[in-house]
């Protein structure tokens, strides 16, 4: 897979992945429109729907019910450096949820891939194209 962006204007980045497209802008307080959400947003997002996917497939795989399953994702930044020092994910059970499963959602919520590569992070490359070189 590869992801291509695109630059419409402004601070606006796009991306096409898989055929669909995704828009990207900055909050209005550092140049921004603020049309769209911040790339920053979106990975956090990622994160976010990852982990409830995650719970959504623990509950499908044990025909529990998803109604009133829920989740969020709360960042935590250092107040002084900006730094994201925790990511809290809370999962919110259904009422009528079996105790038994309680641990193991956790454990199944904590298998979202977007989460194992920040602990596991892969090494990470940025090249200049040859072939833009050649054009240039």
């Amino acid at each position: 897979m590869r992801i291509e962006t695109s630059f419409p204007g402004g601070l606006r980045v796009d991306a096409a992945v898989r055929g669909f497209r995704v828009s990207t802008d900055q909050p209005a307080t550092v140049g921004g429109t603020d049309t769209a959400p911040s790339p920053f947003d979106l990975f956090l997002a990622s994160m976010a729907t990852c982990a409830g996917y995650y719970a959504q497939q623990f509950c499908r795989q044990r025909e529990l019910p998803t109604e009133g399953l829920a989740l969020a994702l709360e960042p935590h930044r250092d107040p002084e450096t900006g730094r994201l020092e925790e990511i809290r994910v809370e999962v919110e059970l259904p009422e009528d949820f079996p105790e038994k499963y309680r641990a193991a959602i956790v454990r199944a919520v904590d298998r979202c891939a977007v989460k194992r590569v920040l602990l596991d992070p892969p090494r990470l490359t940025t090249v200049v194209r040859e072939e833009a070189l050649l054009a240039s």
